[in-house]
């Protein structure tokens, strides 16, 4: 097992070193003086240019820009957010866990809900149950995220403001150091509005999952040898069907860690969704570099563990 897991960090720390290559050649040596030419304003001289141009540095070579961005990524500096004045790494503490807590809220939110009715429906297969949770499914699955966020203002925050339920803001974040109850109601519409999606599909991939290993021989083994149907279900079902669902899981909440650009701007989130757009509308280059390189961190981390659950739910994973 050690050996499984040092060998998928090595391969996810050379994930990263290229990501790196990448991310800082396709931002930093794809238009250099017109980032320079950018910040020093529309008005500027040429000479202005060509001095902000050399403080920052881009009229050194590609790799000598590269390694000192190395050097300074290694002792935890992203660079100087070019418009603010403050470091990246200031920016990203103070977004990452505004996009956290919508991240995992969410994930526990449609994990919950899209197993358990996937789990129900396969038990239950072409009953009136698993054909009302397949059509909430694909009703769900067919409303895309800004819609849904905005229904969801619209109903629990307009239509019960109007008759006085004040219980569910629209927009604005609250950390849970400071107010653990607000926290959780700024929150809670834009949970649902992540969650009731993603929920769809592991409803629908649960229920698949669960219907294939229900058929094999084995579950009908433990069915005859007089195991309780929930015992058969949950202990020897469940867990085998996990793999899709696992692997679809770790993905999700990577891709939603990476920031969820759409819901985070629906409903005011300084999280790393609201932050990128703002970046990427400024070109402010080191801010983009910072928030890319935290999102494919979180990618590189999220399959790790997801390899790691591999293991222990099927130990033959551990030889590949």
């Amino acid at each position: 097992m050690l050996r499984f897991l040092v060998r998928r960090i090595f391969q996810g720390a050379i994930v990263m070193l290229l990501v790196t290559i990448a991310v800082f050649y396709l931002f930093f040596h794809g238009s250099p003086e017109a980032v320079a030419r950018r910040l020093a304003g529309r008005q500027a001289t040429q000479e202005l240019v060509d001095r902000i141009y050399h403080n920052l540095g881009l009229d050194q070579p590609f790799w000598v820009q590269y390694w000192h961005f190395l050097e300074r990524l290694v002792r935890g500096d992203l660079g100087t957010d070019y418009y603010n004045g403050v470091p990246v790494t200031t920016v990203l503490k103070e977004s990452v866990p505004v996009t956290a807590s919508l991240a995992l809220g969410a994930a526990v939110i449609w994990l919950i809900l899209g197993v358990s009715s996937g789990v129900y429906s396969s038990v239950r297969a072409r009953s009136l149950t698993d054909r009302a949770f397949t059509g909430i499914a694909l009703f769900f699955y067919s409303i895309p995220v800004f819609v849904l966020g905005l229904a969801l203002i619209y109903v629990f925050f307009y239509e019960l403001t109007t008759h006085g339920v004040h219980w569910f803001p629209a927009t604005g974040y609250v950390g849970i150091t400071e107010s653990p109850y607000r926290w959780f109601q700024h929150l809670v519409l834009p949970w649902l509005s992540l969650a009731l999606i993603s929920a769809a599909v592991y409803t629908r991939l649960s229920r698949t999952s669960m219907l294939e290993v229900l058929g094999e021989d084995y579950v009908r083994t433990a069915r005859a040898k007089g195991l309780s149907e929930r015992r058969v279900v949950l202990r020897h079902g469940l867990r085998s069907a996990l793999t899709p669902i696992v692997t679809q899981f770790g993905i999700d909440v990577a891709v939603a860690l990476g920031g969820a650009i759409l819901t985070e701007n629906i409903f005011g989130l300084p999280g790393l969704g609201w932050e990128s757009l703002h970046a990427i509308n400024n070109q402010d280059l080191p801010l983009i570099v910072g928030i890319v390189i935290v999102a494919a961190a979180a990618v590189v981390v999220a399959n790790i563990l997801v390899d790691m659950l591999y293991a222990v739910l099927d130990p033959r994973v551990r030889l590949h």
